[in-house]
């Protein structure tokens, strides 16, 4: 699978479940477990300009957020992989 390019200063979304959250996660991400993104999304993110980096524990529960934000009018979101993949590209970035 290939990710996309992680937005600098942009927001980290993990949609990975509760539990993988709780095991850990990115200091500042907002989480939004992936079955729930399409209903909780406008409240956490309103503003459909923000830059959004997206992750889960591998990339496909991203990739299908992604989409989701996508139609629903999300103009800048990048799938940027996994949680390890996210946590790299954070301390690069940040």
């Amino acid at each position: 699978m290939s990710f996309d390019s992680y937005f600098p200063g942009g927001v980290i979304l993990d949609v990975r479940a509760n539990d993988e959250w709780d095991a850990g996660h990115i200091e500042g991400a907002i989480h939004i477990p992936s079955y729930e993104v399409e209903s909780r999304i406008t409240d956490e993110i309103p503003d459909k300009k923000t830059p959004i980096n997206i992750h889960c524990a591998a990339g496909g529960r991203a990739g299908e957020a992604k989409n989701t934000l996508l139609a629903m009018g999300y103009q800048n979101v990048a799938n940027i992989g996994g949680y390890e993949d996210a946590q790299k590209l954070s301390k690069e970035n940040h």
